[in-house]
């Protein structure tokens, strides 16, 4: 956790980091003072353990003054192992002078691919025993979620087992006949009135079996002799909804789970009548979103819908979302940017892809890589972002190779050695 010295450390750091020369470590050192008591209980406990009164507190200046330590000023340059720099998947690209396309926004919010997504219902009537997941967990398909209990899935256990025995006796029967009828000690007909009813009882051998399996693929197996019906999700992905506690009876049509994969997300963006030309299928897209509004998701358009909401006269859009690191969340509400056509400015800045540019304690920043293997960070001013671009208007020349894959790594690497804990 981040105290109140180290939040005051790391400001000071902050306002002094583009002027920092590389190599440089710690600021000077303050001048040790005391404060007044009034000034020490200003600062709790903390500082009043510090305050010693003095001849000299009264003289000394008010800035600062209760602090002894050194200021830990941000790196500006961050060098790595080889091995690092390949297990993390560091890559760069030259940043590159270019106009941004035009744009148009829509707003919209995340939902599941309906074709990556399944509803785990019970299927048979019964009562459920066993609930082995929790609402949010990741499962794998063919995984179980749940197991039930049911009287009616004795029951079609029975008949089919009935059915079977009955079919098997019937079947041997004709057989006993037909060999008589070899001999000339059976009727033709006699043969054929048994194989008939031989026939028969294999159809409802087949019928009873097909309604088994329509209760799942392992509904024909006995455990023990006890009815009990395993529900397994057929997809991978997370559990987005649950409904079923042990001991609670369902019918048949009970959805005790929600499965979807998230790593394919929807943006249904909501395009109004007067847009509607701009936007083509294939169109890149970036996606804003309301809980990360400093983080872009990559997009790209996939259908346009063909029927117009008359109230509202919009038409629904849906963008295909990649899921970075897990972030989306089903019916998390933003703006998606959706590339419409050609340069909206003719001037020309320098861009980057948005993956080369993050935060660090507060402050925009984007790594370069240096000839001697460094990377350096610089602090950058963004413009507009489009087609998954965004402007520097200040930070960087083009030319300038830029980090845009493993940028973590690096941000992490710069917060390990600015950030420590007090003793």
């Amino acid at each position: 956790m981040i105290t109140r010295r180290a939040a005051v450390v790391l400001l000071f750091a902050l306002s002094s980091v583009a002027t920092t020369a590389p190599g440089c470590s710690r600021a000077a050192k303050h001048e040790e003072g005391s404060k007044p008591t009034s000034a020490a209980q200003a600062h709790g406990d903390d500082g009043a353990a510090r305050a010693r009164p003095t001849q000299k507190a009264a003289s000394a200046p008010p800035d600062h003054a209760d602090e002894s330590e050194e200021h830990a000023e941000l790196p500006t340059k961050v060098r790595l192992p080889a091995k690092v720099v390949r297990a993390a998947g560091i890559k760069t690209a030259p940043a590159e002078l270019a106009s941004l396309p035009a744009t148009v926004d829509v707003t919209g919010e995340i939902a599941a691919d309906p074709d990556k997504s399944a509803r785990l219902a019970a299927r048979v009537a019964g009562r459920i025993i066993e609930v082995r997941f929790k609402e949010g967990d990741r499962v794998k398909a063919g995984q179980v979620v749940a197991v039930l209990e049911s009287p009616e899935l004795a029951r079609a256990r029975a008949t089919l087992t009935a059915a079977a025995a009955r079919a098997r006796s019937a079947r041997l029967n004709a057989a006993r006949l037909k060999s008589l009828e070899a001999k000339a000690l059976a009727a033709g007909q006699e043969v054929a009135t048994a194989d008939a009813e031989a026939s028969a009882l294999e159809a409802e051998v087949a019928a009873a079996r097909q309604t088994l399996t329509a209760f799942g693929p392992n509904a024909e197996e006995a455990s023990g002799g006890r009815a009990r019906l395993t529900v397994r999700t057929p997809v991978s992905g997370f559990v987005l909804t649950r409904d079923g506690v042990q001991g609670q009876t369902v019918d048949a049509e009970h959805v005790i789970a929600l499965v979807g994969d998230l790593d394919r997300a929807y943006f249904l963006a909501r395009l109004f009548e007067k847009d509607l030309a701009k936007i083509e299928v294939g169109a890149s897209a970036e996606v804003r979103l309301n809980a990360y509004p400093n983080e872009a998701f990559e997009a790209k358009v996939e259908t346009i819908g063909r029927q117009l909401d008359p109230a509202a006269r919009t038409v629904t859009v849906r963008i295909l979302v990649h899921n970075k690191a897990d972030r989306l969340k089903v019916g998390l509400f933003g703006t998606a940017r959706v590339v419409i056509g050609a340069a909206a400015s003719p001037t020309k800045r320098v861009v980057v892809p948005l993956a080369a540019v993050t935060d660090v304690a507060g402050r925009t920043v984007a790594f370069v890589l240096q000839p001697d293997g460094d990377f350096e960070l610089h602090p950058v001013t963004t413009g507009r972002s489009a087609g998954g671009r965004v402007e520097i208007l200040t930070g960087l020349r083009a030319g300038e190779d830029v980090v845009v894959d493993g940028v973590f790594t690096l941000k992490s690497a710069i917060l390990k050695s600015t950030f420590g804990e007090d003793e």
